[in-house]
C-alpha cells in the first residue's frame, strides 16, 4: 500500500494512492464510518500490521467511481510522507562508488549523523536555499521507516522491524558541512529532508538491497545506481543503530547516497543548486520526489 500525507484544513491528513486516485481517508470515513481506521500517518505506523490491514480492507470496500473522497494528485498539496519521527538518522559514505568519487576509504562501521523535523518537506514543495550556503547538493537515498520498538536487533531479524520505505533527498550544504568535524550545519536547514511522495508498506518491497536509485537535475540524469552498491545493507544499518539507541515506530533512517553528487565532480564542473533549479530523486517502486528551489528573501 502507498500511503501519503497532504495539507487539508491547516493540518496534514492521510491519503492512500490507488488506481482511481488518492483516497482522502478522513473524507471517506465521514461517509462510511469504520472503527480502527486512522487518519494520521504516525498513528498508522504506531498501529503496525493491524492498522495496515484495517486500512487495506476499508479502502478495498470503497466505491471509487466519482466519489468525493477520491482526489487527484494535481488537486492536493503533498506533505512529507513521514511527519513527526522521534529520530531522523542518516548514514554517510554508504555507497562504494560514492566513496570512490570523493576519494575516501570505505567506512569500517556506519557513519551516522542526524537531521531534525524542521528539515522535513514533501513532494513538489519549494525548498529555500539558505543564505549561509553557496554549495547546495542533492543526494538520492532510500529511506527506512521503523514500525516497532527495538533494541540490540540482530541483522537477521532487522527487516521485521520495518514499517515501510520511502524516497528521500539528503540535501547537503557542502560549504557549511565542512565548517566543523560534525556535519550538522550542512544537513539540517529547513526543507533539507524531502520525503515522499509515498510511504510504501514493506510488503510491496521484496528486497530493499536491490533497488534502483536515480537523480535528475534540471532534466539531466546525474545519479543512477542501485542499493546493491551499499557498503552496509539495510539489515546491518538497522542492527548497528539499535545497539546504540532504541528504535521506535516512525523513526526514519536515510541510508546513504550513491555516486553522481555535485561534490564528486571535478571542481570546474560543480554546478551547485541555484534558485529556479529542479531536482527529482527516485527509488524503484517507491516513487519520484520532485522539489524546486528558491532564494531566501526574508
Amino acid at each position: 500500500m502507498k500511503l501519503l500525507t497532504f495539507h487539508k484544513n491547516g493540518k496534514l491528513t492521510l491519503g492512500v494512492k490507488t488506481n482511481a486516485g488518492i483516497i482522502d481517508v478522513e473524507d471517506a470515513l465521514n461517509v462510511f464510518p469504520e472503527n480502527g481506521v486512522f487518519t494520521d500517518i504516525m498513528d498508522m505506523i504506531e498501529g503496525g500490521k493491524g492498522s495496515v490491514r484495517r486500512l487495506e480492507q476499508f479502502v478495498a470496500s470503497l466505491d471509487k467511481r466519482g466519489a468525493g473522497y477520491v482526489k487527484q494528485e494535481s488537486d492536493i498539496t503533498f506533505g512529507p510522507a513521514i511527519t513527526n519521527p522521534s529520530k531522523i538518522i542518516c548514514v554517510g559514505l554508504n555507497y562504494k562508488k560514492h566513496a570512490d568519487e570523493t576519494k575516501l576509504p570505505y567506512p569500517k562501521e556506519p557513519i551516522l549523523f542526524n537531521k531534525y523535523n524542521n528539515a522535513l518537506t514533501g513532494h513538489l514543495n519549494e525548498v529555500t536555499i539558505p543564505r549561509t550556503t553557496e554549495r547546495l547538493d542533492f543526494e538520492v537515498e532510500l529511506g527506512i521507516v521503523i514500525g516497532k520498538t527495538g533494541k540490540n536487533i540482530e541483522p537477521k531479524d532487522a527487516l521485521d522491524y520495518v514499517f515501510g520505505y520511502c524516497t528521500t533527498n539528503d540535501l547537503s550544504a557542502r560549504d557549511t558541512q565542512k565548517k566543523s568535524s560534525q556535519w550538522m550545519l550542512g544537513k539540517t536547514s529547513d526543507g533539507f529532508a524531502p520525503v515522499g511522495p509515498y510511504l510504501v508498506t514493506k510488503d510491496e518491497i521484496d528486497n530493499p538491497n536491490a533497488l534502483q536509485l536515480k537523480t535528475t537535475y534540471n532534466g539531466e540524469v546525474r545519479q543512477n545506481s542501485n542499493t546493491a552498491d551499499m557498503v552496509f545493507s539495510c539489515e546491518e544499518i538497522i542492527s548497528y543503530i539499535s545497539t546504540y539507541m532504541t528504535l521506535e515506530p516512525g523513526d526514519l533512517i536515510m541510508t546513504g547516497t550513491p555516486e553522481g553528487v555535485i561534490i564528486g565532480r571535478p571542481i570546474e564542473e560543480r554546478d551547485y543548486i541555484e534558485p529556479g533549479d529542479t531536482v527529482t530523486v527516485e527509488v524503484e517502486k517507491l516513487g519520484a520526489l520532485t522539489n524546486t528551489f528558491v532564494a531566501d528573501e526574508e
